[in-house]
């Protein structure tokens, strides 16, 4: 196999993982829509047995992500709550987690729900100053998640100075990379141990495939990962492994045009009458728009706005009001949606804590898409209208 890691991100995106099938010739990978492999005799096969634990189209899609993300590993799941939920088992009772207190509201629902019942402590803190982590630093802490940008207020985290901390305390630091992508941003050069990523969203880029990835560079981490998924069976199939590499072939593409809307769309919110708030890294007054800059190639198609004054009722109206957006669950795909965090992605996160972290009910989140960037203007004044 071709190694193209030493090559820019586009050719990698294209060609990492992916060689011709030897026996046919064919440029993309085939689909091995298998559970099962023939034996030539008990444990002796071609490296193959049973479609849980390996399969030759998730195996190309794992070489492809790791290169992406210059990572060694990569082991794919069925969604990226199944990715997520894989490095919480690396815990044990009696062992603590400090994350963010804005996160994505199904990381919260695990984190709360399942893992506390098995005595898994976390502690959700205001990560923008790295500084805060160490006040909750003590011997049973194991594992530090980070978010950034952030999901919903697109708080930017310092990878950098949270993998100091970590590394000084013996903490795997894991980071949640999806809203940025493997494109914008690579956690596992600065410092991070675990990047993890809802591939549905940016990498799928299409919206029509459910899955995870966890990447690290770490030979002991990525066999307890791999031991946990064969365990487990989180495993995604053959099928959507063949979506998502095709999707990978035109990220770098997608994500100059996701980034070239995002900042057209947020320059023209951020001076709508409207619009009483807006949350996009890329304006020079966002918290820590700096290491942004720093540790992102680009801002990203993510915006958040809170709108001025509105009430739940008119918030829902105006969510319902796009045309060219759609208001749906989700993000990173081509089309341009629209989403209410407090009752849709967010609603399982009580509301002190929702509105504690600035997600309120007159928040809307964005996620640009690659249509022409005229019709998202249009279609936002018409709605906001």
């Amino acid at each position: 196999m071709a190694d193209f890691s030493k090559h820019k991100f586009g050719t990698k995106a294209i060609h990492a993982g992916a060689d011709p099938d030897p026996s046919t010739g064919a440029i993309m990978t085939p689909i091995f829509q298998t559970s099962t492999y023939v034996q030539e005799s008990p444990g002796t096969n071609k490296g193959y047995g049973y479609a849980r634990g390996k399969n030759p189209t998730r195996e190309a899609l794992q070489k492809n992500i790791a290169a992406l993300e210059n990572g060694k590993h990569c082991v794919c799941f069925s969604s990226g709550m199944g990715a997520t939920d894989a490095v919480i088992k690396m815990l044990r009772p009696g062992d603590e987690v400090i994350t963010g207190d804005d996160l994505y509201g199904g990381s919260y629902r695990m984190f709360t729900k399942i893992y506390e019942n098995f005595g898994i402590k976390f502690h959700f803190i205001n990560l923008t100053d790295a500084e805060n982590i160490k006040k909750y630093i003590n011997a049973n802490t194991k594992l530090l998640w980070v978010e950034t940008p952030t999901n919903p207020t697109m708080q930017i985290i310092d990878i950098a100075a949270c993998a100091t901390i970590a590394k000084a305390n013996n903490i795997l630091l894991a980071v949640d990379n999806t809203f940025a992508s493997p494109y914008l941003q690579n956690p596992l050069a600065l410092g991070a141990d675990i990047v993890m990523h809802s591939v549905t969203k940016y990498l799928g880029g299409h919206s029509d495939v459910v899955m995870g990835a966890l990447i690290t560079n770490d030979d002991k981490i990525h066999e307890q990962l791999y031991f946990i998924l064969n365990s487990c069976g989180a495993n995604p199939g053959p099928m959507d492994c063949f979506l998502v590499m095709r999707g990978i072939k035109t990220l770098h593409l997608r994500m100059e045009r996701h980034c070239f809307n995002g900042r057209k769309v947020a320059e023209f919110l951020k001076t709508h009458p409207k619009i009483e708030k807006i949350y996009w890294p890329g304006f020079t007054d966002h918290p820590n728009h700096e290491i942004a800059k720093k540790q992102m190639r680009d801002f990203g198609g993510m915006i958040s706005i809170v709108l001025k004054g509105a009430s739940l009722d008119a918030t829902f109206k105006i969510a319902s009001s796009f045309k060219v957006f759609s208001l749906a669950e989700s993000l990173g795909g081509v089309e341009s949606l629209i989403n209410h965090p407090a009752t849709m992605t967010h609603a399982s996160i009580p509301k002190p804590e929702r509105d504690k972290a600035g997600v309120v009910e007159n928040l809307l989140r964005l996620s640009v898409g690659v249509e022409d960037v005229e019709d998202l203007i249009e279609d936002l004044k018409q709605a906001l209208a």
